[in-house]
């Protein structure tokens, strides 16, 4: 039976005191994409709203995974995300939640996320995320009271990283905020690929981490019996 990927974008487009543009970071979305695609999966689209996502990044659209998302099925399909509460999610293999700065707007809270991930967690099924996709594992809490991140082995966009890209239009530090919940974090070299993995949870660091996330999100899936 072909394995059902759920993709949950935020639909924030703008952040910080600044206003600055932003929305779901282009590779993040489509490398992981391409991964998933090449295994023939089957792959949906969903958001917090139901609004039209929008896309940041846009100016690496040379990359070919990039390129073929946004004029093949990728891009066309992200539009037309459904709202999340519609969506039957235990139906599905694996969720995956891109990053761009546009998560740490509208999926810090969210309290409709943050069931579907525990709940996701607490089926076995996979929960993966990238860059500051993971800011949707903050605030997660199992059915136990304890925290989804307590004692995981984490990564997410780092301080350091941060500090050199959107530190003035970020609401909090998201390193610092994942490990206060007891997130094991585990940062690499600013912008080098940097995914992992622990049981059923897939994080990586940046944008060069979202194809590894993507990889490792179907190696996972196909250790999985049908």
């Amino acid at each position: 039976m072909k394995k059902q990927v759920l993709i949950i974008v935020s639909n924030a487009n703008v952040i910080g005191t600044h206003n600055r543009r932003t929305g779901t970071f282009l590779p993040e979305v489509a490398h992981p994409y391409a991964e998933f695609e090449k295994a023939g999966y089957q792959i949906d689209f969903a958001s917090l709203s139901g609004d039209t996502p929008y896309l940041d990044a846009l100016n690496l659209a040379d990359d070919p995974d990039n390129l073929k998302f946004l004029t093949g099925k990728g891009w066309a399909d992200m539009q037309k995300a459904v709202k999340l509460e519609t969506i039957n999610v235990n139906t599905y293999d694996a969720i995956f939640i891109p990053g761009g700065l546009a998560p740490m707007v509208d999926m810090p809270e969210a309290p409709l996320l943050k069931q579907v991930i525990a709940e996701t967690y607490e089926r076995n099924a996979i929960v993966g995320a990238v860059c500051h996709g993971p800011v949707s594992l903050l605030n997660v809490k199992l059915s136990d009271g304890s925290y989804l991140v307590n004692g995981k082995n984490i990564v997410s966009f780092t301080t350091e990283e941060e500090d050199n890209y959107a530190r003035a239009d970020v609401p909090f530090d998201l390193q610092t905020a994942l490990t206060a919940q007891g997130a094991i974090f585990h940062a690499a070299s600013p912008w080098s690929a940097n995914s992992i993995v622990d049981g059923n949870i897939v994080t990586g660091q940046n944008p060069a981490s979202a194809k590894g996330v993507g990889e490792k999100i179907v190696a996972l899936l196909e250790n999985v019996k049908a």
